[in-house]
């Protein structure tokens, strides 16, 4: 791939964001039987980089815009069609399979952050998150004639399983997503006989 036929595609705040999302999740990720500061402070920074990726999807740069990558579906499954076909449509930025993945990732990462801040909260009463009313929380007032130290145990307890469950089943979620985007940019950088990967190091992609 020479200079002539290729475009700057992806800025440098975008490529940033990718590689320090990859860094941070596997830190988090790798830290998160230990619970240690550094999966905390991972998942914070994981936190960021989704909110820094959503404000930078509607005010950024032409191929980091939302409005750039969301097909419709129709176009995401003759995309697909194309794909199995091994004839897709070249595209400039992501393609529609691809910006349908972006968005679940984002969506699936938010709800690893969230429910890990709020597992957080109720383990060790720290974070943005304690101190938070919740669904147990009404529940448990509702019972206030019940023994109050029995009551908020068993609470705290059910809300703890609670939101471990629906961080792990987001994090598994999440590693199903991440291998299909691996796989996705593998296919993709064959078929279209281009280097995805280093594409969003360089930025540049073939026109």
């Amino acid at each position: 791939m020479n200079s002539e036929n290729t475009i700057q595609v992806w800025d440098i705040l975008v490529r940033i964001f990718h590689w320090s999302l990859v860094i941070s999740f596997v830190v988090a990720y790798f830290t998160s039987e230990e619970e240690s500061l550094w999966h905390i402070y991972s998942g914070y920074v994981v936190l960021g980089l989704i909110i820094f990726r959503v404000i930078w999807g509607l005010i950024g740069s032409k191929y980091a815009r939302f409005s750039n990558f969301l097909y419709s579906p129709g176009d995401v499954s003759q995309y697909i069609k194309e794909l199995i076909g091994k004839r897709p449509t070249h595209y400039a930025g992501h393609n529609p399979a691809g910006g349908y993945m972006i968005i679940a990732l984002l969506l699936s990462l938010f709800v690893v952050t969230v429910s890990g801040l709020k597992l957080y909260a109720v383990e060790e009463g720290l974070g943005p998150l304690a101190g938070v009313s919740s669904e147990f929380t009404i529940i448990n007032n509702a019972n206030a004639d019940q023994d109050e130290n029995d009551d908020e145990h068993e609470k705290n307890d059910q809300e703890e399983e609670f939101w471990e469950e629906i961080h792990e089943v987001s994090t598994n979620f999440t590693l199903f997503l991440i291998f299909l985007h691996i796989a996705g940019v593998f296919v993709s950088s064959r078929l279209h006989d281009e280097n995805l990967v280093k594409a969003m190091i360089t930025g540049k992609k073939k026109t």
